[in-house]
């Protein structure tokens, strides 16, 4: 179904510089218009990480509408030569998938960021031509004047999914060489913030303490540089929230993220997770729903769908939190968060073999999780929250 106002997908723009290393730009091009796009509170728009799983495919568009439940779609191609840069963009309805219109923008290299907001304005200007000229202009913004840190960023985002020890090593020195040229760019140091934090929760590090520490430090970073950077502040919401156990702290970020840009699904899924940790069940729901709905390919989904069932488990709707436990089990097997939470539901509604059932699933994909140290592996929940935990998983015959 569709939303109420009108809304947009952006797929991945071609890559026509003759060098298949230029892949990257491309994709950042494709990015930074989602995010001009995204600060309209009148469109809907699909997070980048539903849009891009269409990247190298043959597609058809009225299929793409239908899967992301969007009106219409952006597509395109880049081509960046010497000082040059040229973007040409089309639109479609994608219900008739008729064309309605299609242009070239082109532009030196230094004025990059003129050249997306332009092609965001004109995308903006056909779909919803009584947008206020005020909220376009709101809505123009450079994340870094330097347009090498820029650069190194895009480097790291391209190479950042799917993500192991090897290649989290690589993406952090990417990082790292943005924040270097320019210590101010928010939103490379949520990022390195994030990946501090990924690298410790899988303990793809000689010292997790250490690893914890940068996380936290480069988290208040971005936080404090970043106050207009939605996507800065929220992956500091997130590392304060998990590594530094400070939720109370991470939601309000998360808020300001959300209101900076309505439609940034990264926002809506951890502020989701963070009023989850502080107990606000029906809020958490709402958004982590509102998270799925903007970008229903995430990476982050099963994440989300496993939150949803936990908030329904604490509240104790078992039922309900069986059923979309299921759905993250049915998509992702091997992860070990679904199955906590369905051997909890089942043993706390009386359904003991089916919890023992669950947790010998779990005890092989998480042998080292005992009962005694649920509260040093699990998301920082409410003690008593925790105690549920606890109680179900010991009835589903977790180990001491």
């Amino acid at each position: 179904m569709l939303p109420p106002q009108p809304s947009i997908a952006v797929l991945p723009f071609q890559n026509m510089s003759g060098d298949p290393e230029q892949e990257y730009f491309a994709d950042g091009m494709v990015e930074e218009i989602i995010t001009a796009l995204s600060r309209f509170r009148s469109l809907f728009v699909i997070a980048r990480n539903s849009s891009f799983t269409y990247k190298g495919r043959s597609v058809d568009i009225k299929q793409v509408g239908r899967e992301l439940g969007v009106r219409y779609v952006l597509e395109g191609s880049v081509r960046r030569s010497a000082e040059r840069v040229r973007i040409t963009a089309q639109l479609i309805d994608a219900l008739t998938g008729a064309h309605l219109w299609a242009d070239r923008f082109d532009g030196a290299l230094e004025d990059l960021f003129d050249l997306q907001d332009r092609v965001a304005a004109r995308v903006v200007n056909e779909i919803e031509p009584r947008l206020a000229q005020v909220e376009l202009e709101r809505g123009r913004h450079k994340p870094t004047a330097n347009l090498g840190a820029y650069d190194y960023f895009l480097r790291a985002a391209a190479i950042s999914y799917p993500m192991t020890k090897e290649r989290s090593e690589e993406v952090l020195r990417l990082a790292y060489k943005a924040v270097e040229l320019d210590p101010g760019f928010a939103a490379a140091c949520g990022f390195a913030s994030w990946l501090h934090a990924w690298r410790g929760q899988n303990q793809w590090t000689d010292d997790v303490v250490q690893e914890r520490a940068e996380a936290l430090r480069m988290a208040r970073r971005a936080a404090e540089v970043g106050k207009e950077d939605a996507v800065a502040l929220a992956w500091a919401a997130y590392t304060l929230a998990y590594v530094g156990r400070e939720s109370e702290h991470a939601a309000p970020l998360a808020d300001r993220a959300i209101e900076l840009n309505l439609n940034l699904a990264l926002a809506w899924g951890i502020s989701g997770w963070a009023r989850l940790n502080l107990g606000q069940l029906d809020i958490a729901i709402e958004h982590l729903a509102r998270g799925m709905r903007l970008s229903p390919f995430d990476p982050g989904v099963r994440a989300w769908l496993t939150a949803t069932g936990v908030a329904h488990l604490l509240a104790g709707r078992y039922d309900e939190s069986l059923s979309w436990t299921r759905r993250t089990m049915q998509a992702y097997p091997d992860f070990p968060a679904a199955w906590r939470v369905a051997a909890t539901c089942h043993a706390l509604a009386g359904q003991i073999e089916e919890a023992k059932a669950m947790c010998a699933r779990l005890r092989e994909l998480e042998p080292q999780l005992r009962v005694r140290n649920i509260r040093d592996l699990f998301a920082p929940y409410r003690s008593a929250d925790l105690a549920k935990f606890e109680e179900g998983l010991r009835i589903a015959g977790l180990p001491e």
